[in-house]
């Protein structure tokens, strides 16, 4: 038996449907729906799903998805979560001026060529193409030049596979990854503990790199004005609940509000 609101389109492919769509969201017309999830339904074809002109966000994760042809009538779409299928292309994003997040880790992609469709998109900056945690990923994911092709293509992103690359805290991001690289046993020469002991060789809390490393001075520094940053923020906002404790007061009588 079929599921509620969804028929076989060609050779038997579950297609979304005016009733699936109305039964999920609870609306009437399907120009007013803004917000959908038909994640894991096992979809094939995306039917009428063009016909949501106001949708502004959308999770098709887990689906049996081929092609994306309906979403380029989705002007309004801010965000699209389109892993785990079985895409080879994205060319009808391209229409989706307004994109601001994708997810299309868990396809088929082959050769970031295949993401030039996504250069005009002006508004684009969140980007996931990867996601250890899920085991999802794409072909073009597994060259070594794949972040470098991806920025070069995109240099609009500011965060790739869940990792910010550009915008605040970007370069304290990357000297901590170039810091913690440093760290690991396998590219220091210092001792390396190889099983649990009660004791540890002399020298084996000493940090690598030195001190005088430019990297650790660095990470420090940005560290501390990140630090000081946190202080400054911790500050007003005890300054502005300082004021609105006050304007709540009955003037001459002990305030009872607790913030």
């Amino acid at each position: 038996m079929e599921p509620p609101g969804e028929k076989p389109g060609e050779a038997g492919r579950l297609c979304i449907t005016p009733q699936l769509l109305k039964s999920r969201t609870g609306e009437f017309d399907l120009e007013s729906i803004l917000l959908l999830k038909l994640r894991g339904l096992g979809l094939a074809d995306l039917g009428c799903l063009g016909e949501c002109l106001g949708l502004e966000w959308l999770d098709l994760s887990g689906n049996e998805l081929t092609q994306l042809g309906p979403l380029a009538s989705l002007h309004q779409l801010a965000v699209l979560n389109v892993s785990n299928n079985r895409l080879t292309g994205l060319e009808p994003l391209a229409a989706c001026e307004n994109l601001q997040s994708l997810n299309a880790a868990g396809n088929l992609l082959a050769t970031p060529s295949q993401l030039q469709c996504l250069a005009g998109l002006q508004g684009l900056e969140h980007l996931r193409l990867r996601d250890p945690l899920a085991r999802l990923s794409n072909p073009l994911c597994t060259s070594p030049s794949y972040w470098a092709a991806v920025r070069e293509l995109l240099p609009g992103l500011k965060v790739i596979d869940g990792e910010r690359v550009t915008g605040r805290g970007s370069e304290l991001y990357q000297l901590c990854r170039e810091l913690d690289s440093s760290l690991r046993p396998s590219s220091s020469p210092g001792p390396r503990a190889t099983e649990a002991k009660p004791w540890v060789e002399p020298g084996y809390w000493e940090s690598w790199p030195t001190p005088s490393s430019s990297i650790l001075e660095e990470a420090c520094r940005q560290f501390q004005d990140t630090l000081q940053e946190c202080r400054d923020l911790d500050r007003q906002a005890s300054d502005s609940l300082a004021q609105a404790k006050q304007a709540l007061s009955p003037v001459g009588t002990t305030s009872s509000f607790v913030f």
